[in-house]
């Protein structure tokens, strides 16, 4: 038997004992990329030691997630089938979603750029057939997300393997997710009574209203690792331009130096020094793809790079991600799409965050107590 790294096995539990809180009697899913195998036995193991009464392990492709993750079956997939199978309804896939109770997801890529290739447009269509499937997992099973890290991954990060597994594990592990709860309920708060949010930086002007819109509390139940407070956009509030900091990824294909301009809650214009034909094409995927479904600021102060990895990349402590397309219903979100792009904006280096007419963070550090 070989050794288990004990910082696989402490993940395991922080998904299942914090995360997902499963408890005795649930039925789980784990939906693993092929090369999570340790983190999904470990994971299984705590499942069944909570008193999961069924637990199903689905080994590297998932129609819920098809769109989002680089496989060869999923390559494979989008290569070869037919316009009528692409907009078929994953049946199957709906009848074992609605038995769960637990739904977790490990992804460990293998191959960063396996979608450079396909054509977005087809992505995109699937994205619509499979989008309910989406909204009932998240609105009615106890879900997470985490990676695993791989070769791959840590090559996109400018990282050897060992590097990048001792970047990955203490966001993960090292973090006290209760009290980065209750530090974020202060922050939740504070956005809660705000009516407009004003982002300034290098080429960037944008005011965005959410007035009347919640938010929420990226603590680590969903998103592992975590750390944000996040909220919805009043959907023709969008008034401005942002340039973003790091390169936009879609799919694997890398969109550089992206910046949007906004009229009445609209991008009516996006330009890209890469991809700027692909990057208009996505966003006319439908009505609600050139609109802000999500507006988050980024808390993890233990994340400080980028990693060309959204799960990691959007925490950032001192940057504001501004998502296009579906917003969250739980936050009062009316915009309706198939896209949820999330794009980052880095103001620790000349940004500013205001909330209505009061300044409550400059260059990345909050001047409002937390």
């Amino acid at each position: 038997m070989s050794l288990i790294d004990p910082r696989v096995t402490k993940q395991a539990k922080i998904l299942v004992k914090y995360s997902t809180k499963v408890k005795k009697g649930d039925r789980a899913l784990i939906v693993s990329d092929w090369l999570a195998k340790p983190l999904a036995l470990e994971v299984y193991k705590e499942l069944i030691k909570a008193g999961a009464s069924e637990v199903r392990v689905h080994v590297d492709v998932d129609e819920q997630v098809i769109s989002r993750s680089y496989n060869e079956f999923a390559e494979s997939y989008f290569k070869y089938a037919k316009p009528e199978q692409i907009k078929a309804f994953p049946k199957l896939a709906d009848q074992e979603l609605k038995g769960l109770d637990v739904w977790i997801r490990l992804y460990a890529q293998a191959n960063t750029r396996g979608f450079s290739n396909i054509d977005a447009a087809k992505i995109s269509s699937r994205s619509k057939v499979v989008r309910p499937l989406i909204d009932y997992r998240v609105l009615k099973t106890r879900w997470v997300i985490t990676k695993f890290p791989t070769e791959a991954q840590a090559q996109e990060a400018d990282m050897s393997l060992s590097d990048y597994e001792d970047f990955v594990f203490p966001a993960i592990n090292e973090v006290d997710w209760e009290a980065k709860h209750k530090e974020q309920e202060k922050l939740r708060k504070i956005i809660d009574v705000t009516n407009e949010m004003h982002i300034l930086g290098p080429e960037t002007d944008l005011r965005i209203s959410k007035k009347g819109r919640s938010s929420e509390n990226g603590d680590g139940r969903f998103n592992m690792p975590d750390g944000e407070v996040f909220t919805s956009a009043v959907e023709n509030s969008a008034n401005g331009f942002i340039a973003y900091t790091y390169p936009a990824l879609y799919l694997g294909k890398e969109f550089h130096n992206v910046r949007l301009e906004f009229k009445d809650g609209k991008v009516v214009k996006a330009s890209a020094e890469k991809n700027e034909e692909a990057l208009n094409k996505i966003l006319d995927v439908d009505r609600g793809g050139r609109f802000v479904g999500e507006l988050g600021i980024g808390n993890n102060f233990a994340i400080s790079r980028f990693t060309k990895d959204i799960l990691f990349d959007e925490k950032i402590g001192g940057s504001i991600h501004i998502a296009l397309g579906s917003g969250y219903k739980e936050t009062g979100s009316k915009n309706v799409s198939a896209l949820h792009w999330d794009m980052i904006k880095d103001l620790r280096r000349g940004g500013e965050l205001w909330f209505d007419d009061k300044l409550v963070q400059r260059n990345g550090k909050w001047l409002v107590k937390l």
